[in-house]
């Protein structure tokens, strides 16, 4: 999954920030229960970078919303 920048989030139409928010969440969520589990990640910087990826898109989302 793509790590989206901010300019990158807010080219991105409605539909594709709900789906790309989807999708980050359900690998944060596995990202999180391999750690969980005991292992490790590959990469273990991604969690950080996904959670700032959603809060982007939410910011994104939101702002439109209020627009």
């Amino acid at each position: 999954m793509a790590i989206f920048r901010a300019q990158e989030v807010r080219q991105l139409s409605d539909t594709e920030l709900l789906e790309q928010e989807q999708k980050l969440s359900l690998e944060l969520i596995q990202e999180r229960g391999k750690v969980s589990a005991g292992g490790a990640t590959e990469n273990p910087g991604r969690i950080r970078e996904v959670k700032r990826t959603i809060a982007r898109i939410r910011t994104e989302k939101n702002a439109r919303r209020n627009a």
